[in-house]
């Protein structure tokens, strides 16, 4: 089957390029879908969210357990989406499932997410080696800050049509095995993980796009060439309130984000808040 992400398939493109645009939500809203227990989806709300996700990647659902701390809202919500395999990451709770709160205690306290700081544009795990690479995420809102704590979105797949639709050879840069470093974290002279090396775009076995990114200046390493470069600045200007497929919208107790990794942010937000969200990152990829 040909391959829509093969740059030298330009008509398999155009084809999927079409109709991933046609009827391309416009807003946040489109993404909603009002549903009752996410514990247990109904079979028409579980097709209403299997449909957004399929054309955007991400959906929203707004349920009705308010701030019930139960983290089976989480896990079963994934389950019932194909999602079982969740990376046991070093911040996360025993259970895999990470609670977002800020914190002073450590290491949490060294990571932004558990802080009230903004995080900049990125996917989760951008980090992680290519073998355990996260390829779809789930958030749920406990209790929302007051002020702050809204998430900004972009669909992976619209980044891809406009750095192709700019120049294909940003695609060939982003696709180099050498396009994005990290270097290894190193906490009080113990290394607890090493480099991390790998393209920002990444073909699944099953021909599904993958993406891994961040926005950060420190502790990145580009690939010293002129057309990485010039991804790069351009990517950035497409992660802009005036691309119309930006979307942005501040999680409800009870609320959710379900999605295949796309790229996102959090602003900031008031100190001593008590805002809670359970966090699941998963190496499976949304079933729909």
């Amino acid at each position: 089957m040909s391959s829509p992400f093969d740059l030298t398939n330009d008509s398999a493109y155009q084809q999927w390029r079409a109709e991933k645009l046609r009827g391309y939500p416009s807003s946040l809203e489109q993404l909603v879908v009002e549903i009752d227990d996410p514990r247990k989806l109904t079979t028409a709300q579980h097709s209403k969210l299997a449909a957004i996700l399929k054309k955007t990647n991400m959906a929203i659902y707004a349920g009705k357990t308010s701030d019930d701390p139960d983290k089976e809202i989480l896990r079963q919500l994934g389950l019932q989406f194909g999602l079982k395999q969740l990376d046991h990451n070093m911040c996360a709770d025993g259970d895999a499932i990470s609670s977002l709160e800020m914190t002073d205690t450590e290491p949490r306290s060294g990571y932004i997410p558990y802080t009230n700081r903004p995080i900049a544009w990125h996917t989760d795990g951008y980090y992680n080696h290519l073998d355990k690479q996260i390829h779809a995420l789930l958030l749920h809102c406990v209790r929302p800050a007051a002020q702050g704590g809204m998430n900004q979105l972009l669909d992976h797949e619209i980044a891809y049509i406009m750095l192709r639709d700019k120049n294909p050879d940003y695609i060939r840069a982003f696709e180099h095995p050498g396009a994005m470093s990290i270097p290894p974290n190193v906490v009080d002279g113990k290394e607890l993980r090493g480099w991390s090396r790998g393209p920002v775009f990444l073909l699944q076995a099953d021909g599904n796009l993958h993406m891994r990114y961040t926005h950060r200046k420190r502790n990145i390493s580009w690939r010293d060439d002129e057309l990485t470069r010039e991804a790069v600045h351009f990517l950035g200007k497409i992660m802009d309130t005036d691309n119309p497929y930006y979307m942005e919208g501040t999680l409800d107790a009870g609320q959710g984000l379900i999605c295949n990794n796309v790229l996102h942010t959090r602003t900031g937000f008031e100190e001593n808040s008590q805002r809670l969200l359970y966090r699941g990152r998963y190496f499976d990829r949304i079933c729909v």
